[in-house]
């Protein structure tokens, strides 16, 4: 971390330089995917307050597909213009979920966004993986922590026990937002991850989140 943790998330995110699959870079792209992009970087830099030479990577690979793209963007889109659930739960259950998946660029952005948005302090990010144990978290932190690891887990593993006692804090549109969001992160994770996509360093030079479990150099059996 800047010094205990979340530094090597940065620092392996500069060692992997290139995503198994070369995406669609700015000076080869169209001038509306260009266009998609200068807008992305700036909404993205607001979010995590710097800006990183590969903060785009995992747009430019969906642009291979850009319907998929398109899409896609739609989704985070409206995921983004939503406001249902406080941002405070939507931002801690994303980064749960990106270190339940172990997505090195979703934790590394996620840290830095939970960190300037929410007023996450070092300690918390780093009492993530015991958040159970911790004072540091509410009961409804608790709550919304324990849902996104029972969705971000294979198979999914949520109980009515568990759902009922977020059914006692959100309404149904808010639970459908607060799933959707948790959903979302699994995709961005997941599609990170078989794709290579490192961090990027969001958060170079501070603490941020550890992931449950070291990320997979290859598949099993190889």
């Amino acid at each position: 971390m800047a010094a205990n943790g979340g530094g090597h998330l940065a620092n392996r995110g500069k060692e992997q330089h290139m995503a198994r699959i070369e995406g669609v870079a700015a000076g080869k792209a169209g001038p509306l995917l260009r266009l998609l992009y200068r807008i992305t970087r700036r909404s993205m830099a607001r979010l995590a307050g710097r800006e990183t030479e590969r903060m785009l990577e995992p747009m430019e690979l969906f642009a291979r597909v850009p319907r998929i793209l398109f899409g896609y963007g739609m989704l985070e889109w409206a995921a983004g213009k939503s406001h249902l659930v406080d941002h405070r739960f939507l931002d801690l259950a994303e980064l749960k979920a990106a270190t339940v998946t172990s997505c090195e660029y979703c934790i590394d952005l996620g840290s830095s966004i939970a960190r300037r948005r929410d007023g996450l302090s070092d300690e918390q990010l780093l009492a993530l993986p015991h958040y159970r144990d911790s004072q540091l978290f509410s009961d409804l932190d608790k709550l919304v922590l324990d849902y996104a690891v029972g969705m971000s887990r294979t198979p999914v593993e949520v109980s009515d026990e568990l759902f009922n006692a977020l059914r006692e804090h959100f309404d149904d549109a808010q639970l459908v937002e607060l799933t959707s969001v948790i959903a979302l992160e699994n995709l961005r994770g997941r599609f990170n991850l078989a794709l290579g996509v490192g961090a990027t360093g969001f958060s170079e030079g501070m603490v941020c989140a550890i992931p449950e479990r070291p990320a997979a150099a290859t598949s099993p059996g190889h």
